[in-house]
C-alpha cells in the first residue's frame, strides 16, 4: 500500500482537461435523422396530384398551350419515383429516419421541379417558388452538407431556367415576353429566398434540437430523483420492518453465547452473528436518521489527501494494494475541501465496487487544476461488461461478484461450522482471518451501489463519467470511474 503526492507534467494536466471537456461532445445528437420514407412518400404524392390539377386547369379552362405529354411524363417520373417508395416502405420500417436517403429523395425532386418550370417558362413562371420548399426541408432536417447541397443544386437549376427554358405559355394568340432584366429579378429574388428561409429553418431547428436535449436532461434527472426519493421511502420502511427481527437475532445469539460459557465454535459463532446484527443496527439507524441530525459533519472541511483516505481505509485489508495520490498541476498545495457525506457514501461505494473486481491493485487519485477537482478511481479486474456499461448508473444493472470482504466473511463462518463438524477438517483457505480484523461484507448485487453514488455525486455537482483502465497488453483492462467537479462546488474558500 502506498500514499503518495506528486505533480503531474503540463502535457498529462491538459489531456486530462481536455479528455473531461471534450467528452461530452461525443454523445451529443447530430441533426442526421432526415425524414422518415412515409412523411416523403405522402408529402410527394400531395405534389404529384397539385402539379396533375394546375396542368388541368392550364389547359382544359384557361386554353394555354402546354406541352402537356412531355409534362405529364415529367410528373409520370416522379409517380414511377414514389412507387418505388411505396414499395420499399412496405418491406421495412417507415418510421425510421435516415438522412442520406431523405437528400436523395429531396434532389429528386428540386430536379422534377426545374424540369417542369423549364417546359412552362422557368423564371417567368410564378411557381418558380416552390423549389425554396426542398431547400428549406433540408436545412431543417439534415446536416450542414447536405444542405448545402441542396441549396446549391437549387441555385444551379435557378441559373439553368435563366438562360434555357420554353417560353410562359399564355392565351390563345397572345404571347407574353418579359424583359430579361425582369427574369433577372425573379431570379436574385429567389436566390434571396432560398439562402434566407434555409438559413432560418437552420437557425430553429437547432434551437428546438437544444430545446430537445433540455428537456431529456431535466426528464433523465426528475426521474433519477423520483428513483432516489422511493429508494428513500424503502430505506425507511426497512429500517422500521427489520428492528424487531434484528433484536430477536440479537436476544437467541445472547442466549448461545451464555449457554455456551464463552468457549467453543458454537461461542465464536454466537459472537460472529453479534457483530453483523449489531452492524446492521447502525447501517439501519444511518438510514433513518435525518441529514440536519448529522451534526456539525456537514459543514466540516478537510484536506483533499485525508478525504480520499478516509474514504479508502475501511477497504483496506482484503490482499489488495491501494493507491492514494493528490496531483496539483501547478504545484501548488492541495486544497482543503468540504466534507460532505454525498461525497464520502459515494466516492466510498465507488472504492467499494473497484476493491470487489480488482485482481490485486485499485488506484484513488486527485487531480487537481485551475478550474476544477476529479478523483478517479481505476482497478486492474475485468473492466465492464459491453452489456452492461450503455445501462451504467441505471437500478438493478449491476454484474457484482461475490466481494473480498464478503468471501472473507463466508470463509471465516465455513471454518467455524466445519470445526463445530465432527470429522470435518477445515480447509486451509478457509481459516479466519486474525481478530483484529474487522469483516465488512461488500454490499449489493441489487445494482443499486452505483446509481445511489451517481446521483448523491451528481447532486453536489460533480459529473461522474466510466471507462476502461489503464492496463496493457496481455494484462486485465481494468475500469475507470471518474468525478469531476468545478473548483467552487467542493473547495473551501480561502
Amino acid at each position: 500500500m502506498s500514499a503518495t503526492e506528486d505533480h503531474p507534467s503540463p502535457q498529462s494536466a491538459d489531456l486530462a482537461e481536455s479528455g473531461g471537456r471534450f467528452a461530452g461532445w461525443r454523445n451529443l445528437p447530430r441533426r442526421s435523422r432526415g425524414l422518415s420514407l412515409r412523411t416523403l412518400v405522402i408529402v410527394r404524392w400531395l405534389t404529384i396530384f397539385g402539379q396533375s390539377a394546375t396542368i388541368f386547369v392550364a389547359t382544359a379552362w384557361f386554353h394555354f398551350d402546354l406541352p402537356i405529354w412531355i409534362c405529364l411524363a415529367v410528373i409520370a417520373a416522379s409517380v414511377l419515383m414514389n412507387l418505388s417508395a411505396t414499395a420499399r416502405l412496405k418491406r421495412s420500417d417507415g418510421s425510421a429516419t435516415d438522412g442520406a436517403l431523405t437528400a436523395a429523395h429531396l434532389g429528386f425532386d428540386i430536379l422534377q421541379t426545374a424540369i417542369l418550370l423549364g417546359l412552362t417558362g422557368g423564371l417567368q413562371n410564378p411557381f418558380c417558388l416552390l423549389l425554396v420548399a426542398p431547400v428549406t426541408v433540408a436545412a431543417a432536417s439534415l446536416p450542414a452538407r447536405q444542405a448545402v447541397l441542396m441549396g446549391l443544386l437549387v441555385l444551379i437549376a435557378t441559373v439553368c431556367l435563366f438562360f434555357v427554358s420554353l417560353p410562359l405559355p399564355w392565351q390563345a394568340g397572345t404571347e407574353l415576353n418579359l424583359p430579361p432584366l425582369y427574369k433577372f429579378g425573379i431570379g436574385m429574388a429567389l436566390t434571396t429566398g432560398v439562402v434566407f428561409t434555409s438559413a432560418y429553418a437552420w437557425r430553429v431547428a437547432a434551437d428546438a434540437e437544444k430545446l430537445e436535449l433540455a428537456l431529456a436532461t431535466t426528464q433523465d434527472v426528475l426521474q433519477r430523483e423520483q428513483r432516489m426519493a422511493a429508494l428513500g421511502g424503502l430505506a425507511a420502511a426497512a429500517a422500521h420492518e427489520l428492528g424487531t427481527p434484528l433484536a430477536t437475532i440479537q436476544v437467541v445469539a445472547k442466549e448461545l453465547l451464555r449457554a455456551s460459557d464463552g468457549q467453543g465454535a458454537a461461542a465464536e459463532d454466537a459472537a460472529l452473528i453479534l457483530q453483523q446484527a449489531e452492524r446492521c443496527r447502525d447501517i439501519l439507524k444511518r438510514l433513518s436518521q435525518q441529514p440536519e441530525e448529522e451534526g456539525g459533519i456537514v459543514f466540516a472541511e478537510v484536506g483533499l489527501k485525508a478525504l480520499l483516505e478516509e474514504v479508502v481505509e475501511p477497504h483496506r485489508g482484503f490482499d489488495l494494494d491501494f493507491e492514494v495520490s493528490v496531483r496539483t498541476a501547478s504545484g501548488e498545495k492541495p486544497p482543503r475541501v468540504r466534507r460532505l457525506p454525498e461525497v464520502i457514501h459515494g466516492l466510498s461505494t465507488l472504492v467499494e465496487n473497484a476493491a470487489d473486481f480488482a485482481a490485486g491493485r485499485v488506484r484513488v487519485r486527485a487531480l487537481v487544476d485551475a478550474g476544477f477537482i476529479e478523483i478517479e478511481v481505476v482497478d486492474d479486474g475485468p473492466g465492464f461488461p459491453p452489456d452492461i456499461l450503455p445501462r451504467l448508473g441505471e437500478p438493478y444493472v449491476t454484474s457484482r461478484p461475490q466481494g473480498k470482504a464478503r468471501r472473507a466473511l463466508t470463509a471465516q463462518i465455513a471454518a467455524s461450522v466445519a470445526a463445530a463438524t465432527p470429522g470435518r477438517k477445515a480447509r486451509k483457505s478457509a481459516a479466519p482471518p486474525p481478530a483484529a480484523e474487522v469483516i465488512a461484507p461488500s454490499q449489493g448485487g441489487m445494482g443499486l451501489g452505483f446509481f445511489i453514488a451517481r446521483t448523491l455525486l451528481e447532486r453536489t455537482g460533480g459529473k461522474v463519467s466510466v471507462g476502461a483502465g489503464d492496463g496493457g497488453r496481455g494484462q486485465p483492462r481494468g475500469a475507470r470511474v471518474a468525478v469531476r467537479w468545478p473548483r467552487p462546488a467542493l473547495e473551501v474558500a480561502a
